[in-house]
């Protein structure tokens, strides 16, 4: 068994950033027009409460909202519709979320080729005629203002296209055509609301990736264009290997992806210009396929645990790729667990990453310890509360986390605990035959089996708290003064004593 123990006084203190509720990314808009898209948006903010929600598709076909008509005469008109659009809006602002912004794909009828990506068509390649694509998106944004007012729509963030690096989202990976599509889309945006933050190149890891954001930064600075912030994604899966329709990887360590990020801020404050712009990693998660089990396991979970620990001090924010499993980059769904992105399996079950998120985000205040194992902050009241976690590659060890505090006086400790035994809905699910569709039984039990155990203990004066995590548990813990507020004659003992 591993074990760690902490000490903590009035003066114990840590570096530690936690961005982790800032962002949660979807799989494309449109989908935002299923209810139970919506009901899993609705659950996982009810959860963890993000504060804005990025994904693709705004100008794919399936929003209807490029609309160019030909006329009685013959003369072709420009038009744009937003119902779609509104409404999607609509529903993330009513659950407390706002748009981040992602100015992509191509029209069809504006496309300059055919090239288009996913099961959904999204075309990827550049526009025909850059100058109706600029006032696409001036359309765009001006609506939105006038819809939601400026000052509100001026708050999210804008990022132009997803992965240009990759040749299957920007036709060629032709990085100077994107520079250019760069160009003309923040001045676009910056005509019609200056004050709105637009940004870019969200390139995908891999080779040359850092070169395609010291070229993007070096091209914003000697062309003098808009730049408020950089985006890039983040995903840990390496060797492939695919069984069937599905895909496996091993997995890099958390301090490789971290170390990557960190080159990439290193590249921006290199510039003069840029040091210490935000970096937005608007995509980051273990496999980067939506039909990889891990993604379903506590393992993920574990993984994700490590990430949020340490991205913050490198990244304005980190938008896990996606909030649930209503997603169809390669068709439909076709189980309930198929190693889809989603914190939320189909039926609205939660997978144990959801509460990776949800213990991170209740963390409020100052850092009192970090670790490769927990992340401790004190709150105002005087309680500790923190977040630790297992991330088990090989061994199976159990991992023994002992907290003193210099305070002796008795104290409760209240712990949440997702680990392969008491929070794995994926192994009941296997357990009961890995059915397609689910009873309503069968799917109120995978509901209920995916839920948090709660432990409470009393400690005694100057009894140090302990946890104790299995293999790829997460662990959510209070420590706080007993203040008992009993009543005269009440002893929910008597019955224990007497029987």
């Amino acid at each position: 068994m591993t074990q760690i123990s902490i000490t903590l006084d009035q003066n114990s203190r840590a570096q530690f950033c936690n961005n982790a509720a800032y962002c949660v990314g979807t799989g494309r808009m449109g989908l935002a027009l299923h209810q139970e898209y919506l009901d899993e948006l609705t659950y996982v903010q009810q959860q963890a409460g993000f504060s804005f929600i990025r994904g693709h598709g705004l100008f794919c076909d399936d929003m209807a909202i490029y609309q160019p008509y030909t006329d009685e005469q013959g003369v072709q008109h420009e038009y744009y519709n937003f119902t779609y659009l509104d409404r999607v809006v609509d529903q993330y602002l009513k659950r407390g979320i706002r748009p981040f912004l992602e100015l992509g794909f191509m029209p069809k009828a504006m496309a300059s080729g055919k090239q288009t990506i996913f099961y959904w068509e999204g075309n990827t390649t550049p526009p025909a005629d850059e100058g109706k694509w600029a006032a696409l998106v001036r359309a765009t944004i001006a609506h939105l203002a006038n819809r939601y007012g400026r000052e509100e729509v001026a708050l999210w963030p804008c990022e132009v296209w997803n992965e240009p690096n990759l040749p299957g989202f920007w036709e060629n990976a032709d990085k100077e055509k994107y520079l250019r599509l760069y160009a003309v889309t923040a001045a676009a945006v910056k005509d019609v609301l200056p004050e709105m933050r637009v940004g870019g190149p969200a390139i995908c890891g891999g080779t040359g990736s850092q070169e395609w954001v010291d070229d993007f930064l070096r091209f914003c600075r000697d062309e003098n264009v808009p730049l408020d912030f950089v985006t890039r994604h983040a995903y840990m899966g390496q060797q492939t290997i695919r069984s069937g329709r599905y895909t496996y990887h091993e997995m890099c360590p958390v301090s490789y992806t971290y170390e990557e990020m960190k080159r990439t801020r290193e590249i921006i404050d290199s510039y003069e210009e840029y040091r210490g712009m935000p970096m937005h990693i608007t995509e980051f998660n273990t496999s980067y396929n939506p039909l990889c089990p891990i993604h379903d396991t506590n393992l993920n979970a574990a993984y994700i645990a490590g990430l949020l620990a340490c991205l913050g001090d490198v990244a304005a924010s980190y938008s896990y790729w996606t909030f649930g499993d209503v997603f169809e980059e390669l068709g439909v769904p076709p189980r309930p667990f198929h190693g889809g992105f989603g914190m939320v399996a189909g039926g609205l079950i939660p997978k144990p990453t959801l509460w990776t998120f949800a213990f991170f985000n209740r963390l409020k205040g100052t850092p009192v310890y970090r670790d490769e194992h927990a992340v401790l902050v004190r709150n105002e009241d005087g309680s500790i509360e923190g977040v630790c976690w297992n991330l088990c590659r090989e061994d199976k060890d159990d991992l023994l986390v002992s907290i003193a505090l210099e305070e002796a006086e008795e104290r409760t400790l209240l712990v949440r605990m997702v680990d392969e035994d008491c929070c794995n809905p994926l192994r009941v699910w296997h357990e009961m035959g890995e059915p397609q569709s689910l009873s309503g039984d069968e799917l109120a039990f995978l509901r209920a089996a995916a839920q948090p155990a709660h432990a409470s203990r009393l400690l005694a004066k100057g009894e140090p708290a302990q946890l104790r995590l299995s293999r790829n548990a997460v662990a959510h813990f209070v420590i706080r003064p007993y203040r008992p507020q009993t009543e005269y004659g009440y002893d929910y003992r008597w019955y224990m004593e007497h029987y």
